[in-house]
This record gives structure tokens, sequence and C-alpha cells, in this order.
């Protein structure tokens, strides 16, 4: 059922292998570079291919963000008449052009593109293997079989011990951190949701996944475990892209960024005083730079009493009362 996605993935593998090879990349440091570069652009091509459809993931999701008041004020207007209530949603995601399901399409293509992976380089582990399977050649397959990564194979498991073990505990350090590092750069970005069940999700996606991966570090082979850690490494950055070009929103608004940290709070604080202009410093003259003199005070005028006759004007005789 999954060949097409084993060949597909065995080609791109191999057109990389054969671009590097070509550039004379060669092994040192005890490692075949042209077969560890091929996994790592490997994990290029997929993203880059899913980069378009993330985007649209994005913005997908700000739209649903955007619309989170319309959609409260529909379950208040329509509580307890559920089907009233999903045709009226339905019409306001058409109006408003979002779709709910757009969220998961990326990390649904990517679960067939990792178990490609998965079953192809599990084959690079020594076994016998069919060397002509999914385009390789038997001289393909005997090269990458005995590709290292600073003298461990790519196909080797955690359980084979020695330098295996270290290597593999290491990049999966690596690996299981990147991967709780992609989920709070979400939610440092965002903020908690303040709907539990929301919160929850995102406590298993900080958390959760992050510790189930301490178990898969045992039975992933090394190359696997090279092409997670570049998948988070690749996501970070293009997360950060992404998110800084459509912000996250709450109640149909932009999330303003926070400090993270009181030390920034004291910095910006410091810097607004340092922009405020002194309480008594005098006025500085714009043409020349020197301090503007206080303009006179003009004497108010003086009211004319209502029992004194107004003054006569030159010339002009005063009446007599």
């Amino acid at each position: 059922m999954l060949n097409w996605i084993y060949w597909a993935v065995s080609q791109v593998m191999l057109g990389w292998h054969w671009v590097w090879d070509k550039l004379g990349l060669g092994e040192w440091l005890g490692t075949n570079w042209d077969w560890v570069l091929s996994i790592v652009f490997l994990v290029l091509t997929v993203r880059a291919i899913l980069f378009p459809l993330f985007v649209k993931q994005i913005r997908s999701q700000r739209a649903m963000q955007a619309l989170q008041p319309k959609l409260k004020a529909l379950q208040e207007k329509h509580k307890g008449d559920r089907e009233t209530l999903q045709k009226e949603m339905m019409e306001l995601y058409r109006t408003e052009k979002a779709n709910p399901l757009m969220g998961c399409l990326p990390l649904v293509l990517q679960m067939p593109v990792f178990l490609g992976v998965f079953h192809v380089i599990r084959r690079l582990d020594g076994g016998a293997h069919d060397p002509n399977l999914y385009g390789w050649t038997e001289s393909l397959f005997t090269s990458a079989t005995q590709a290292q990564l600073f003298g461990v194979s790519i196909g080797a498991t955690l359980r084979q011990g020695g330098a295996a073990t270290v290597l593999c505990v290491i990049f999966g350090v690596i690996m299981i951190a990147t991967t709780y590092m992609t989920s709070r750069q979400m939610i440092l970005k965002t903020g908690w949701n303040e709907d539990p069940q929301q919160r929850m999700v995102q406590k298993i996606m900080l958390y959760g996944i992050p510790a189930t991966m301490i178990i898969s570090v045992s039975a992933f082979p090394l190359g696997l475990i090279l092409y997670w850690t570049t998948t988070n490494l690749f996501s970070l950055g293009q997360q950060f892209w992404v998110l800084k070009k459509y912000p996250p929103m709450v109640n149909g608004k932009p999330v303003q960024p926070k400090p993270k940290s009181p030390e920034d709070v004291e910095l910006i604080e410091a810097k607004r005083k340092e922009l405020a202009p002194k309480v008594g410093a005098k006025p500085v003259n714009a043409k020349k730079g020197q301090p503007a003199s206080p303009a006179k005070a003009q004497p108010a005028a003086t009211p004319a009493k209502a029992d004194q006759p107004a003054a006569p004007k030159k010339g002009q005789k005063p009446k007599v009362g």
C-alpha cells in the first residue's frame, strides 16, 4: 500500500546522494557526508513541498481565531439546537473562507513520509534485504549500508551498544529537546488557552509528545533520529518566520508581544524614562539649539467698573452728570 511512498523517498534520497557525490563530498571525521547530507536534504525537500500547505494552515488558524467572537455568539444564540448551530457555523466558515480541517493537513501528509523514511533507513542495518528494491542498485545499497556518522552506521540503533548507544543518546536528546522547543515556541507566541480542554491539549503537545519520544529513541535508527532532528530545526525557523508574518489572534485581535522576563520590563521602563521629557527642563529653541526665552506675560485687561464713567476720547468734552 505504501510502496509508492517508499519508492519516492528512496528516489529523493538517491538523487541528493548523487549531487553530493558528484561534488566530491567524501568521508572525513568518520562521516560519509554524501549520505548524511542526502538525509538532511530529504527533509528540506519534503518541507519545501509542504511549505505552501503550512502557510495555508497558519492562515486558516488565524481565520478561525478571528471568528471566535462570532462562533461564541452563535453558540449562545442556538444553545440546545445543535443542528441549526452546525448549519450556521458551516455557513460562517464558507462566508469567511475558513477551513477548520486545514490545521491537520500538513501533519497528516508528513506521517506517510516519516514511515517511508523509517522503512528505507531501517533497511540499511546490514541485514538481509533486497538491494534492488525501490530503485536501489546493489552498489548504492552496499555504500549506504556502510555509511557512517561519526564512526557509527546510519542504520544502527541504541540497542547495539558501544559508540552506537552513545551517539543515538546524544542525537536523541537533541531530537527530544527540539521537539519540546517547537511546541514551546508556539505556546509562548499565542499564550496558554483559557479553555481547560484546550490547555490540556497544549500540555500534551508540550510535555507528552517529547516524553513518548524517550521510548522511540531506543527503536529509531541513527539516520531516522537525524531526520527528525533536522525536521525540528527546520520547523523552528519556519514557525518563527510564519508567526512573525501572521501573528496569532485572541478574540479576533492580534496578540501583542509580551516581555519575556522581568529584565526586559525594566529595560523597557528605563528606555521610556530616558526618552520622556524631564521635569523643569528649559525648552529648546528648534532653530538655534538655544533655550527658548519664555514669552512675556501680557497684563490682563482691567475690567471697567460699572459705576465709573468711561474715559472721554481725545478732543471730546466730558459729560456732566
